[in-house]
């Protein structure tokens, strides 16, 4: 068995899901683990030009038919589960879904706990309950997935969650989700021996390393290990594909840097989420590889491992390449330059870019790509 990881470099919002169903379509008998995060991640994939799906609650290779598997250290939502679930049917797509017994239920006190708490202190939270889900966890007052299926617990535990927040809400929509996705024969319970039946894992990351909960910049990070310390910990040591755009993203408050620098990146007209009612207005400006290299360096395993490749996604966006090191800015000439100076800055040996988010537009990079899986 083979195992890759897909771990974004930045605050999000890199390319993971787009990479991950590229893998999909050049490994033999894959199957896609979320080992970070929950229903807070938006993975645009596209089928072709005209069908694209924002993944959250499915893997993102579910277009290819690709079965995916949500370990313990993963949040899931049924109400979101649900009508995500039914957008996918409309495309023709029925997912398959192998959940862990052990991972965390969103309920709507946390989606209204979260919202609530980002409003008063904006941390930069897109306000689907994730990080307020890990809280109520870790005080206790636990809601796991194997519950769903024993209408006596799942009563226990929400007149537990009830006196926990103190307030009473709506749960009609929740409970009527609930016995949804129980019913459903293509969103089962395993445990994580499961994985052993595929001959391909690969491991798609949820958000960046730099909101990773232990090396990002508190408060403005995720409530979750977003490097490989939950993929060390099931047992593997992936090939390490590192994705950053050719500039620097951010989706709500936090730190970021070169925002003063004037750029022409253009705009990418296939964004899914330039707007957010929670994190406000999509930002972007020119790469820092001061920021790449710290988030490297923070993660023993990516740091240490030979076993690891670039990937440049979104060059086409660039009119000027350029990028920050140690605060000034370098400019290139050309495309080819900016990677290749990129990759010996962060001393990767295999590095490649995309420009497209449409499956197979650059066959140059579907061939690396399978070539470099070939060899790891």
């Amino acid at each position: 068995m083979k195992s890759y990881a897909v771990i974004g470099l930045g605050f999000g919002d890199e390319g993971k899901g787009m990479f991950t169903d590229l893998l999909c379509s050049r490994l033999y008998r894959p199957l896609v683990v979320r080992f970070s995060g929950g229903q807070q991640a938006g993975h645009t994939v596209y089928r072709d030009e005209k069908i694209s799906h924002v993944f959250s609650s499915f893997g993102s290779g579910s277009f290819r038919g690709v079965p995916a598997y949500w370990s313990k250290y993963c949040t899931i939502d049924p109400v979101g589960m649900v009508n995500e679930h039914h957008v996918l049917e409309t495309t023709g797509i029925t997912p398959e879904l192998h959940i862990d017994p052990r991972c965390p239920v969103t309920t709507p006190f946390e989606i209204r706990h979260n919202r609530k708490t980002e409003l008063e202190n904006k941390h930069g939270s897109c306000g689907v309950g994730v990080g307020a889900t890990w809280e109520r966890e870790l005080n206790h007052y636990s809601l796991t997935y194997s519950d769903l299926f024993y209408p006596s617990i799942l009563k226990i535990r929400m007149d537990q969650i009830n006196r926990y927040y103190g307030e009473t809400i709506p749960l009609d929509d929740f409970y009527q989700a609930v016995s949804i996705i129980t019913s459903f024969k293509n969103i089962m319970p395993d445990n994580e021996s499961f994985l052993k039946n595929y001959s391909s894992i690969i491991f798609e990351g949820s958000q960046g390393l730099l909101l990773d909960q232990n090396f990002g910049f508190f408060p403005h990070v995720t409530r979750s290990n977003t490097g490989t310390r939950n993929i060390l910990e099931m047992g593997y040591k992936p090939y390490a594909f590192l994705i950053t755009r050719a500039y620097q993203t951010r989706h709500g408050t936090g730190p970021m840097t070169n925002e003063h620098i004037r750029h022409t990146i253009k705009t990418n007209p296939l964004e899914k989420n330039e707007q957010s009612s929670m994190q406000g207005e999509f930002r972007k400006t020119v790469l820092d590889l001061d920021l790449l290299t710290y988030a490297i360096q923070k993660d023993d395993y990516i740091r240490a491992t030979p076993r690891k490749a670039l990937v440049i996604t979104c060059l086409d966006l660039l009119e000027n390449y350029q990028y920050t090191k140690k605060g000034r800015l370098h400019k290139c000439p050309d495309m080819l330059t900016f990677v290749t100076e990129i990759q010996e800055h962060l001393g990767i040996e295999e590095a490649f870019g995309t420009v497209s988010p449409v499956p197979d537009m650059n066959q140059s990079v579907s061939q690396r790509v399978k070539d470099v899986a070939r060899k790891s």
